[in-house]
């Protein structure tokens, strides 16, 4: 068992692979001999997956930005103290798909809710990951491979320029923060391809996992 866990999150636009690449790197990792789990947001717990149902659903319409906002504070609290702090107090290795960097990217960057207001509620959040990867994609070319994958969620719906604008802030981040958040293209690329760059990046920090 590693002495203390590590947090590796996984984000990007609808249809970029993250799925695809947990499953990868998880697999790495068992081979490695290494104790991890797998887990997402919304929906990672009992509570969460009632939230992931409100939050994704078509049917569901919010009036205002901040109720998302909220749902979605509260789904990373349950998920934090229920899988992820004790998962790492256990020495595992956590991949996570998505985390805060999403909420900044799709509720501050293409849902215009305040900075000040989501700094408020992240307040509650005691927690950073170690490592990010950043699966970006062109939203026309994410969108079109989400629609083969799988029905369409509420916000894969949404207007191409609201996706743009989740990829802007996205890398917006990335630039802010390059040692945390690394960023793969995935365009033109095989899933392997892509891996053969996560793997880089996770060889690279091996010493920490």
């Amino acid at each position: 068992m590693n002495k203390k866990g590590f947090f590796i999150t996984f984000e990007g636009g609808e249809g970029s692979g993250k799925t695809t690449q947990i499953k990868k790197l998880a697999a790495y990792f068992e081979k490695q001999k290494k104790e991890i789990i797998t887990t997402r947001e919304p929906g990672a717990t009992l509570i969460g997956q009632q939230i992931r149902q409100i939050l994704l659903d078509t049917d569901h319409q919010f009036s205002s930005p901040l109720s998302e906002l909220l749902l979605f504070t509260v789904d990373r609290l349950e998920h934090l103290a229920s899988v992820v702090i004790p998962a790492l107090k256990a020495g595992k290795i956590v991949l996570c798909d998505r985390f805060v960097d999403s909420t900044i990217a799709y509720q501050v960057g293409a849902q215009k809710v305040s900075y000040n207001t989501f700094n408020l509620l992240n307040k509650l959040i005691k927690i950073k990951p170690g490592l990010t990867f950043l699966l970006d994609i062109e939203p026309e070319e994410g969108i079109q491979r989400a629609r083969a994958r799988a029905v369409l969620n509420r916000l894969d719906k949404k207007k191409l320029v609201f996706h743009h604008q989740v990829r802007a802030k996205y890398l917006e981040l990335a630039v802010q923060d390059p040692e945390r958040i690394k960023t793969i293209n995935v365009m033109g690329l095989s899933e392997d391809q892509v891996f053969t760059k996560i793997l880089a990046h996770i060889k690279a920090i091996g010493e920490k996992l």
